[in-house]
């Protein structure tokens, strides 16, 4: 994998993206999940083309159930928009490149 993102954990979750000053995108995906594997690299073009506003991270569920438990995900891959360390957004399920965009920049506004 490639792109300008970081891989979190169920350990680094709270500092990395709870904690994280700039808003954070969170993919929560398996390495067995064909539709994660199809989102990959619209997700990671897009933490190059947003890069400096917004911390793209991905974390796999296989390695880590804690934090997918605690926040409810039923289904992969699943993509949480967290600003000040609060959800503002979800999106569940693979989606076009142009849904994704719009729902950053109507959740980020003008960060993005």
């Amino acid at each position: 994998m490639s792109g300008s993102y970081i891989e979190v954990t169920d350990q680094s979750f709270s500092t990395d993206v709870l904690g994280a000053e700039a808003p954070v995108i969170v993919d929560f995906w398996a390495p067995w999940c064909g539709p994660c594997l199809a989102m990959a690299p619209t997700f990671e073009a897009m933490s190059d083309e947003y890069k400096g506003k917004i911390t793209f991270a991905k974390l796999n569920t296989d390695d880590n159930m804690e934090t997918p438990s605690r926040l409810g995900i039923q289904g992969i891959p699943t993509m949480i928009l967290f600003r000040g360390g609060k959800e503002v957004g979800r999106i569940v399920g693979l989606v076009r490149r142009d849904i994704l965009q719009r729902k950053i920049e109507s959740t980020f506004g003008a960060l993005a």
